[in-house]
């Protein structure tokens, strides 16, 4: 009786998670003080509790920045490559491709009453939101009436910009069937330099030239890299297409 009585209580004590005191300490920190003070491996110990439940998950978030580089670049490493890391399985590798998701929903959420752009500058840093967590290069279309007020914003396209032939026709179609006046065009350099190629300012005025068919004007093409971005119509490159539309603050 008392081996049996023995058996079961290592039996309870190995289903009890590993260091659970610690994490419970781990969780109400983050509950009373936020991330602020969060190393970024002590971030990604935290996430990996609800992925990893019966591990040490602080090696693993030592082991993912040593790999990634950063905190950022482990929510950006491709789902194969996370999985490699040693403790890493498919579940926490899904719950790390999961965050910088999220985060564009939650963003694009708070953006949705913010339906009038009145400069280049506001119009980037609203479309620079459309781009995280993406690691492909994807296509966004921003759509304006008359008064500058936003009705339409979003992916047209996954796909790099030189296939404009590809989503043209999308372009034209989706203006049209929102009667926009005006469009602005975005894509994202994953590469991380947001500065046109000549590729891209060759599709800048197919594109331009395609909407000027239906009369909708083209006011800029914002081109996207993690936080930066570089806005075509503000540099004034191409000022046979683009005139003064924005203020340029």
């Amino acid at each position: 009786m008392e081996k049996n009585k023995e058996r079961l209580k290592k039996q309870e004590n190995a289903a009890q998670p590993v260091h659970s005191g610690h994490r419970d300490r781990i969780k109400n920190k983050f509950l009373n003080e936020g991330l602020d003070n969060f190393e970024p491996h002590a971030v990604l110990e935290l996430l990996l509790y609800y992925g990893i439940p019966l591990k040490d998950t602080n090696p693993i978030g030592h082991a993912l920045l040593r790999k990634f580089g950063s905190l950022s670049g482990v929510f950006d490493a491709p789902y194969e490559e996370l999985v490699k890391v040693d403790g890493v399985g498919k579940s926490a590798a899904t719950l790390i491709k999961l965050i910088p998701q999220i985060c564009r929903r939650y963003q694009e959420n708070l953006d949705k009453d913010k339906n009038i752009i009145f400069s280049y500058n506001e119009a980037g840093k609203l479309l620079v939101h459309k781009f995280i967590g993406r690691s492909d290069e994807v296509i966004v279309l921003m759509l304006l009436d008359s008064r500058n007020r936003m009705i339409f914003c979003s992916v047209v396209n996954e796909g790099t910009v030189t296939t404009a032939n590809i989503y043209i026709k999308k372009i034209v179609r989706l203006a049209v069937e929102y009667n926009a006046v005006y469009a602005i065009l975005s894509h994202n350099h994953p590469s991380g330099d947001c500065m046109p190629s000549k590729q891209d300012l060759s599709s800048t005025q197919w594109i331009y030239d395609a909407l000027n068919t239906v009369e909708v004007k083209l006011i800029d093409h914002i081109i996207v890299s993690g936080n930066d971005y570089f806005s075509i119509a503000k540099s004034g490159i191409m000022p046979e297409i683009f005139d003064a539309g924005f203020d340029t603050e």
